[in-house]
C-alpha cells in the first residue's frame, strides 16, 4: 500500500473526465436552483395561507331575528330533568348547548331562537 504524493494528487484531470466533472456541477447548481425555489414558493405560500383574512366572515348578530321597537328577544329553553350546561355557541339563529346529562352522559341540545323551539337533541356516545 503505497501513500500518494502531492505530486500525484495535483496532475491535471483527463479532458473527458473534466468535462464529466463539469457537467456534474452544472447538473448540481441547476438542481439545487429549482429546490431553493421549490422551497421558497412552499414558503410564500404558508406565509399567505398563515396572514390571510378569511373570505366567509362567520355568522354575524344581525342575523339573528330581532323584534321591531324596543323589545328583546326572549325564551326559554327546556332541559332535562337533571341536566347541567357545559358550552353554548350560536350560528344565525340556532343556539346549540352542551349539556351534562342526569346519568353522567352528555348530548348535545339544538335549539332554534327563531321559532322557539328545540329541534334536536344529539346524544354523545363513549367514556370520559
Amino acid at each position: 500500500m503505497t501513500v500518494p504524493h502531492d505530486d500525484e494528487q495535483d496532475k491535471p484531470l483527463d479532458p473527458a473526465v473534466e468535462n464529466v466533472r463539469r457537467k456534474l456541477v452544472r447538473f448540481i447548481v441547476i438542481n439545487l436552483g429549482i429546490l431553493f425555489i421549490a422551497l421558497m414558493a412552499v414558503v410564500v405560500a404558508l406565509v399567505y395561507r398563515a396572514t390571510r383574512v378569511s373570505e366567509t366572515a362567520p355568522a354575524t348578530i344581525s342575523e339573528l331575528p330581532v323584534p321591531a321597537g324596543e323589545g328583546a328577544i326572549s325564551g326559554a329553553v327546556t332541559l332535562p330533568a337533571g341536566a347541567r350546561v357545559l358550552d353554548h355557541a350560536i350560528t344565525g339563529s340556532l343556539l346549540s348547548l352542551r349539556l351534562e346529562l342526569a346519568s353522567g352522559a352528555e348530548a348535545i341540545l339544538l335549539y332554534d331562537i327563531t321559532s322557539g323551539r328545540t329541534i334536536g337533541q344529539i346524544d354523545i356516545a363513549g367514556g370520559r
